[in-house]
């Protein structure tokens, strides 16, 4: 191959990585995202390490618009860790038990113990935001949420809580972007409710509301920490950083681990007609 045909084929391979978003810094390329996001994964691993050792309690709340890229990075967060002790909680709509509940008590239930990590895909806030926008609470409601948040807030940390908040903040343009990908995508389309559809062309009503929530509730025992998400891969990376630089861990000693000698062959297994499945692929 010439090397003028090398050259051209090598400046399309690379051509996503030179897309310049609003902020003017080049794209970033799958590779240099990868390989950030190991030594990122190390590190929550390191975190894990210490919040059991420690026996922390870790609470992570994720709110956003829809199409903010709350659950993808949540997934990037949880993708090499323990389920056990990064526990995800995306709670349904509620009961009509839960209805009549105390408005917190089904999101108390799922505080972490000592050891654990608990992070929420949309929280309590849900009344600060589709709630009020939608109509599922009253005024009276909404306004009483937002007075009483910051003191359940207060008495989560004073409890011992390390309780992390985090929007993610999405253009209008961008949040399009990402709902019409939804649709055309068939490993997407379950991420698209009639209730987003519903909630699409309320933008001010939601930004309404979200500026009534950041008044109410950025305290300083439990702040709000705002992440610009236009570029999902950045996002991803700065609210891990940021989430490891604010909780304090160090590594646990650990011995290093040499897997011993096995001898096999002591016993014969049976011949046994497995159900093997297909092997399509």
């Amino acid at each position: 191959m010439s090397k003028s045909k090398s050259k051209s084929k090598s400046k399309k391979a690379n051509s996503a990585d030179a897309v310049i978003p609003e902020d003017g810094r080049k794209a970033m390329s799958n590779r240099a995202y990868e390989q950030e996001l190991r030594h990122l994964h190390e590190e929550l691993v390191k975190l894990q390490q210490w919040v059991v050792h420690q026996g922390l309690k870790v609470c992570i709340v994720f709110e956003g618009r829809d199409g903010a890229g709350k659950g993808g990075t949540i997934k990037a967060i949880t993708e090499r860790v323990s389920p056990r002790v990064f526990r995800i909680i995306a709670l349904p709509a509620p009961t009509e038990r839960e209805k009549s509940q105390l408005y917190f008590q089904r999101y108390i239930k799922h505080m972490p113990a000592a050891g654990e990590i608990v992070i929420f895909d949309r929280s309590w806030y849900n009344r600060a935001g589709v709630e009020r926008v939608m109509g599922f609470c009253t005024p009276e409601q909404s306004t009483k949420f937002l007075q009483g948040v910051p003191l359940v807030e207060r008495a989560l940390v004073e409890s011992g809580i390390i309780l992390l908040k985090y929007w993610l903040e999405v253009s209008p343009e961008e949040q399009e972007k990402r709902l019409r990908d939804r649709i055309d995508d068939g490993r997407k389309i379950w991420k698209l409710s009639p209730m987003d559809i519903k909630s699409y062309n309320r933008w001010d009503d939601y930004t309404e509301a979200r500026d009534a929530m950041f008044a109410a509730s950025d305290t300083a025992w439990a702040p709000w920490f705002v992440a610009r998400s236009e570029d999902k891969k950045r996002v991803r990376l700065n609210v891990i950083s940021h989430l490891l630089a604010h909780i304090p861990y160090e590594s646990v000693p650990t011995e290093h681990v040499k897997l011993p000698k096995r001898k096999i062959g002591r016993y014969k297994a049976m011949d046994y007609p497995f159900r093997y499945i297909a092997e399509k692929y």
